[in-house]
């Protein structure tokens, strides 16, 4: 495995340093799952009305809550590329980039934080992602992307995206199709694209994961999970007739997270991360551009908020048999961190902002318990 990630250091444009394990834990989780959610402030999520009762009052007695768990931007896109990258915000991601352009650069190479310097939608080949970094290292990951490829007319139905310079399609939700490419951060990575045939294999459509759950052997080590743009909260008054926002968002994860939480791969060394991609840009009469764990950005770039420093306070809850029920933890974290974490449980060297000076890994204020001694992790 060393030999693995030496050999791939180059390619992948390895970040300044090697990692090091900041959560102390006898066994490290190796199957991941992600879920993100849209546009919702923790104040409304995880308050005393909350349209989400799962959300916000189940799931954190069975696993951990963290309060103090920030996104990095505004809007949508620029979040879900720094999970899986550790880039910063560019004025076309944070615009959600409504025309698929290519990234043009402003100076050859990663700065010292691993960070491209420059403006656009689909990263330059040398830009590497986590997806690479597991690939190289020899686990398994897959993007399940609900409702990817159910109006054919609009988008495949595996590894979805327009072609290079022209306009999403899939920026408003129809009846028949709620896929947002915006959502699904894998696709705008030329090392990930540009091999079209394993780009398929790897970023599927959602209804392929029941399957993939039903032995440890198909179970990915990392699972990035999309729902569509009426199950993510992002939208309300749906065009199917459901009512949307969190509601709808709520039921979409009573369906899943059992599903999840009842598989072998969970079960042995799982771990269950749910999250929205930011803020509601509005926190009353102010922007809820809250930030935390040192987060900056490049010299020249837009502020990652638009009018301030981050993406608001928004929450997250994790799951694992390595996490006591009931779990409360106000150690501040952002989506660098969450990358970070991904990366310390791997073993795989930190890319862009997951590296910065400052930031954390998720410690033992949440992963708190050993497994079962029957358990073989």
């Amino acid at each position: 495995m060393l030999a693995l990630l030496l050999a791939g250091c180059g390619t992948l444009g390895a970040p300044r340093h090697a990692p090091y394990p900041s959560t102390h834990l006898t066994h490290s989780p190796r199957h991941v799952f992600v879920i993100v959610l849209e546009n919702q402030s923790y104040r409304v999520t995880f308050g005393p009305k909350s349209p989400a009762p799962y959300l916000a009052y189940q799931l954190p007695k069975e696993g951990a809550m963290l309060g103090r768990y920030f996104a990095i931007g505004h809007r949508s896109l620029d979040n879900y590329l720094a999970i899986i990258s550790g880039q910063a915000p560019n004025k076309a991601t944070q615009n959600d980039c409504p025309v698929f352009t290519e990234f043009k650069r402003s100076a050859p190479g990663l700065d010292g934080n691993g960070q491209v310097l420059g403006e656009g939608c689909v990263y330059p080949a040398d830009v590497k992602t986590l997806a690479n970094q597991l690939q190289v290292a020899g686990y398994s990951w897959k993007g399940y992307m609900e409702d990817m490829g159910a109006d054919p007319s609009r988008e495949a139905a595996a590894c979805a995206h327009p072609a290079i310079g022209a306009k999403d399609p899939s920026r408003i939700a129809t009846a028949t199709d709620q896929y947002a490419t915006r959502h699904n951060p894998f696709v705008y990575f030329h090392s990930i694209i540009d091999d079209a045939a394993s780009c398929a294999t790897h970023v599927v459509n959602l209804d392929q994961l029941p399957q993939d759950l039903a032995s440890i052997a198909t179970t990915p080590n990392f699972s990035f999970i999309t729902p569509n743009l009426c199950h993510d909260a992002h939208n309300t008054h749906c065009k199917t007739g459901e009512p949307g926002g969190l509601v709808s968002a709520d039921k979409f994860l009573r369906h899943w997270v059992p599903l999840i939480t009842a598989s072998p791969a969970f079960k042995q060394d799982g771990v269950l991360i749910i999250t929205f991609d930011e803020s509601e840009f509005k926190e009353g009469n102010r922007p809820d551009v809250a930030a935390c764990c040192g987060e900056t950005h490049p010299a020249g770039s837009p502020l990652p908020g638009l009018k301030g420093p981050g993406g608001g306070l928004i929450g997250a809850i994790v799951l694992s048999p390595f996490v006591k029920p009931g779990t409360v933890s106000n150690v501040p974290y952002n989506h660098y961190s969450l990358l970070r974490s991904i990366e310390d449980w791997f073993g795989l060297p930190y890319l862009g902002y997951a590296g910065q000076v400052g930031q954390r890994s998720f410690g033992n204020d949440i992963f708190n318990n050993e497994p079962a001694k029957d358990q073989k992790p």
